[in-house]
């Protein structure tokens, strides 16, 4: 028991994430929990605006205080960071929780070099002399597989290329050697090998550090061959979680089927893809109660929806959020 509790990285209970919208506040993420362990993959997948970035801005604490709330509990090895303070917050960030962002030309200052910008992080973190943090922001450089670490070390963000930027921007997540790195669409608006590039850096980070990672995605490719559990989300709730086995193998909610079902398939040239119908509604004008998929799956009877939707399991580590699992098909399947 003591061991698998020493494996336990970070616990989220019951999160609400809510922004300001003309003078009232409405939950971008609502109730979500999960639980990430050392050496393990979580995956969190969906379309844009179902909450993903948000889940993870909370976790880091990257939100305006002003124009955003956060309730629920995030615990960092038993320790609760709702609530604490910035000071508090940049002791646990970098050294403990690295974050590797979306667009890493906006992430990058782009007024400071390269080799300055994850300095910075052994800077705050570490006792280490000048020359030894550059000893190792060179060593981080050749670790992400940049081919010139010294000229690199020297240069500005807008000098390099978009898959360079990434990397540098890993350099700086893993600098101080976190237990848990969250990376948000790191392979997005990168090419094919590039990506292939940056999936097993991370994966070797994770080997050789044994961290946990939160991998934020909505590349169901990149999710098979990543990640070892799997949260779909969707309208700011995680309506589906298992092992990355139980969603491609056995996906239940309608939401998951019908992400799968969109995905184009070998051998199928011609035939028409599988669209979802509708978009993810704005925060505003979500639905608060109530199956949240319903509008996008009208062809379902409204008696096949909970009015309160609950957590059902249905295998080992394998829920889902709602019965109309129970009914769903897909409309030309009728």
């Amino acid at each position: 028991m003591d061991k698998e509790k020493d494996n336990v990285l970070l616990e989220i209970e019951h999160l609400r994430t809510a922004f300001r919208i003309n003078g009232k506040f409405y939950n971008a993420v609502d109730d979500c929990s999960l639980t990430l362990r050392k050496n393990e993959i979580y995956a969190i997948v969906g379309e844009s605006g179902c909450g993903k970035s948000t889940l993870a801005t909370s976790i880091v604490g990257l939100l305006d205080p002003l124009n955003s709330k956060v309730k629920g509990s995030i615990k960092y090895r038993g320790q609760e960071l709702v609530d604490l303070n910035a000071d508090e917050y940049d002791k646990i960030r970098g050294e403990n929780i690295g974050m590797i962002f979306q667009d890493p030309l906006s992430a990058l200052n782009p007024l400071m070099r390269v080799g300055d910008q994850i300095t910075e992080a052994l800077y705050y973190h570490t006792k280490d002399s000048e020359a030894e943090r550059k000893k190792k922001a060179l060593e981080l450089l050749k670790r992400v597989g940049i081919p010139d670490p010294e000229g690199t070390f020297r240069r500005y963000p807008h000098e390099l290329s978009g898959g360079m930027r990434q990397r540098i921007i890993i350099s700086i997540a893993v600098a101080c050697s976190p237990e848990i790195i969250i990376a948000d669409e790191p392979t997005t608006a990168l090419d094919v090998t590039i990506q292939a590039q940056i999936i097993d850096l991370l994966k070797d980070i994770q080997k050789e550090k044994e961290s946990g990672i939160i991998f934020i995605t909505h590349d169901l490719g990149v999710v098979a061959e990543i990640a070892d559990r799997v949260g779909v989300m969707y309208a700011g709730q995680l309506v589906e979680i298992g092992s990355v086995f139980d969603i491609f193998e056995d996906p239940k909610h309608p939401y998951t089927r019908s992400l799968l079902n969109s995905i184009p398939q070998a051998g199928e040239l011609g035939d028409r893809l599988h669209v979802i119908q509708g978009n993810v509604p704005p925060l505003s004008e979500m639905k608060r109660s109530g199956c949240r998929f319903a509008p996008r799956i009208p062809w379902i009877p409204a008696s096949a929806h909970e009015e309160n939707p609950s957590y059902h399991q249905v295998g080992d580590g394998h829920y889902v959020l709602c019965t109309c699992y129970q009914t769903f098909h897909f409309q030309e399947e009728k």
